[in-house]
């Protein structure tokens, strides 16, 4: 499919990075442990702001976080978060930014135990993408029985900032759940 003959959202229409974001990763099944960190970070601190925000601040995170090495992420301090507290490119929120280092400790325990946060997180949707018809203007529901119940294993599991509505956008973007468009004719 060429770039020109994707179908967009109206959300994905508004800016040029909502553009490429849906094009190329929004929905598309993820199964790279690294990538899906950096996913759900960045659900994290969207957390009461908008999307684009993120998008606006997401490579100096991806510096600050070391382009999401769950390893070095892990191994961060309170004195790192201190000075990312200083960093006017990144959003400043220390909960925010202790809860993507604790994260990735978590992140790591389910490495040992279950083989790959990947293999994780698809286990929790069964293995396979729930699709979603919608429309061009079709809002979708801010969370699911299916993110309530996810939620819920994640916080058993020790992840810290994920709710309902943070969990069902990270299962869009990741591509758990699959709302784009071109999935309508499937």
């Amino acid at each position: 499919m060429k770039m020109t003959d994707i179908k967009r959202p109206l959300w994905a229409q508004t800016t040029k990075e909502m553009q490429d974001y849906y094009d190329n990763e929004w929905g598309i099944e993820c199964h790279d442990d690294r990538q899906l960190f950096e996913m759900l970070s960045l659900e994290t601190y969207q957390i009461g702001l908008s999307w684009q925000t993120v998008l606006n601040k997401r490579e100096a995170f991806n510096q600050a976080f070391y382009h999401y090495d769950i390893d070095r992420v892990s191994s961060m301090t309170d004195e790192d978060v201190d000075k990312l507290l200083q960093n006017p490119q990144i959003i400043r929120n220390r909960r925010k930014l202790e809860s993507t280092i604790h994260n990735a400790q978590v992140i790591l325990r389910i490495i040992k135990t279950s083989g790959s946060f990947d293999n994780y997180l698809w286990s929790l949707s069964e293995d396979f993408p729930v699709v979603i018809k919608v429309g061009e203007d079709d809002v979708l529901p801010p969370k699911t029985d299916l993110s309530i119940e996810i939620t819920n294993q994640l916080k058993k599991t020790g992840f810290k900032m994920v709710g309902p509505v943070t969990i069902f956008s990270f299962m869009q973007a990741a591509g758990l759940v699959n709302g784009r468009l071109d999935n309508q004719a499937q």
